[in-house]
């Protein structure tokens, strides 16, 4: 049975000036993620952009986990650490989903 996780990212100071770089792999990364429906949601913080949020929808975290190891942002140093998060949605449009 699938569940929901948060995948969290804690970016670098200079991310915003280093992604350029990486940033058409790791959206390729993310629409593979999101046309398989695992990966719901996801973006930046902004203001300051000192972190990342991810959401999936997933069996387990080894999916949320192998999306995170494969990510050039992460294999480029633009994410300090990253942690995954089980979730459980109580509101909304895929609660209980």
């Amino acid at each position: 049975m699938a569940q929901h996780f948060a995948l969290l990212y804690d970016l670098v100071p200079d991310y915003l000036e280093r992604r350029g770089a990486f940033r058409q792999e790791h959206l390729a990364l993310a629409q593979q993620a999101a046309a398989r429906g695992e990966l719901l949601l996801g973006g930046a913080f902004a203001e300051p952009a000192d972190g990342a949020l991810l959401v999936f929808r997933a069996a387990d975290a080894k999916a949320v986990e192998a999306f995170a190891q494969s990510d050039p942002y992460v294999q480029n140093g633009l994410v300090r650490s990253w942690r995954v998060r089980p979730w459980t949605v109580v509101v909304g449009a895929l609660a209980g989903a």
